[in-house]
């Protein structure tokens, strides 16, 4: 079996806590009059994309790929991200003077997307000229998020003649462990005695003779309490299967990517299920907490968003192995053992306190005497979520980009820091 392969290291096989983000209330975006929720994030200085053609931006906007696949597309949605675009536009327009904006963004977006392009097709990727250009955010559509992701989370290698072979390996060991560790025992059982009845009728030619029954030991009957039984360790993971669920729904609810009762969103679900499932049997001390399905929901969105049809198919596979990566940089976050160490989580909120009074000290002593509010209050599930739970899911995509690119992890503390 291949179970264990694609654990965490021995120092992640910890308990994290019941959930991400637990100590802190939710935070409720700013909603316009429009019923859309307006973006609080500023992108600095780098140039927001904006298509010239309106047809092209349908075409390539999420609420577009969406109604692609879906079984109920809602078109009213895509023409009010269309207006609020168009408002933003107009409302630059008259800042820095007629038609300034636009010009410049397009320009700015078409030179970083042909430098994403070519780095993309060199044979061997600078990754760190990769994660310079991504810092700044990347450009929608073509796949190319999708591809920088996996380069810069180590998924696939600096070397284009080894992509082709890694993915192959690594989509065929998912598969596999999908085969093993999702199957109820009866399904494999089902599967197993197929394959024994082939190698029999192969060892004994087209000879006749009486079918031979297969015996059920008593530990494998479903209602077996052993603790070695496959069927008592199968039912334990249905508490785990429901709170997943039970995520999932809860999950970008205003997207239908992941929300809904079409057959393109359920079905995305699913591979979001089978992602968090196997991780949570593949590391029994970890298991799976409440808002890992945040961290899983833009990496499998950016992978499904492949214009590369065969990329796009394995998205629940690639995702997987990305998590997995992704998570392994801030489990040590999740170990109160680990709590008043240099990696811990009170040493990380210790130096976002330290950031924030080198950086704004009025608004430091603001909150540190004033209102006397600890970072734990509010930057705990910034730090655990990675910001998911505070934007939209384009803003997030876009800090995303910073946060992949860092070379010393992806830790929102780190970034600030560098």
């Amino acid at each position: 079996m291949l179970k264990g392969k694609l654990q965490l290291p021995d120092k992640a096989r910890r308990v994290f806590p019941d959930r991400l983000g637990s100590l802190v209330a939710g935070l409720v975006d700013k909603e316009d009059e429009n019923g859309l929720y307006d973006s609080v994030f500023e992108s600095g200085e780098e140039l927001e994309f904006i298509q010239p053609d309106r047809a092209e931006l349908c075409k390539e906007s999420d609420y577009e790929f969406q109604c692609e696949y879906g079984d109920d597309c809602d078109l009213s949605l895509n023409d009010k991200m269309m207006e609020k675009e168009d408002a933003k536009t107009r409302k630059r327009s008259e800042k820095d003077g007629p038609g300034q904006v636009s010009v410049m963004e397009v320009f700015a977006a078409d030179e970083k997307r042909s430098d994403i392009e070519h780095e993309l097709s060199q044979k061997e990727i600078n990754l760190e000229k990769l994660r310079r250009i991504a810092s700044t955010g990347l450009p929608e559509g073509g796949g190319l998020r999708g591809t920088t992701w996996k380069l810069l989370l180590g998924y696939l290698p600096p070397s284009r003649d080894l992509w082709e072979k890694e993915l192959t390996e690594n989509r065929q060991k998912y598969a596999k462990l999908k085969e093993e560790l999702l199957s109820s025992p009866s399904e494999l059982n089902a599967v197993n005695n197929d394959v024994l009845n082939s190698d029999e009728l192969n060892a004994e030619g087209d000879g006749g003779g009486p079918l031979k029954r297969h015996g059920v030991s008593h530990e494998d009957h479903p209602l077996s309490v052993g603790k070695s039984s496959a069927w008592h360790q199968y039912f334990q993971h249905t508490e785990i299967a429901d709170q997943i669920d039970r995520d999932l729904q809860r999950t970008h609810p205003n997207i239908k990517f992941f929300s809904g009762d079409s057959s393109f969103s359920r079905k995305n679900r699913d591979a979001m299920r089978n992602i968090l499932l196997l991780f949570a049997k593949l590391n029994p001390a970890i298991r799976y907490v409440q808002g890992m399905n945040e961290v899983l929901a833009p990496i499998f969105y950016v992978f499904s968003a492949d214009t590369d049809q065969q990329n796009a198919a394995n998205a629940e596979a690639d995702s997987f192995s990305c998590f997995v990566r992704l998570l392994s940089d801030s489990v040590d976050h999740f170990c109160p053992q680990l709590d008043n160490s240099p990696v811990g989580i009170l040493s990380t909120l210790s130096r976002l306190t330290d950031l924030l009074k080198a950086n704004d000290e009025e608004l430091w002593r603001h909150l540190e005497f004033t209102t006397k509010v600890k970072p734990q209050f509010y930057a705990f599930r910034w730090i655990t979520l990675l910001l998911t739970q505070e934007f939209d899911l384009q803003c997030i995509l876009r800090i995303w980009d910073s946060l992949l690119s860092n070379p010393s992890g992806v830790q929102v503390i780190q970034m600030l820091d560098d």
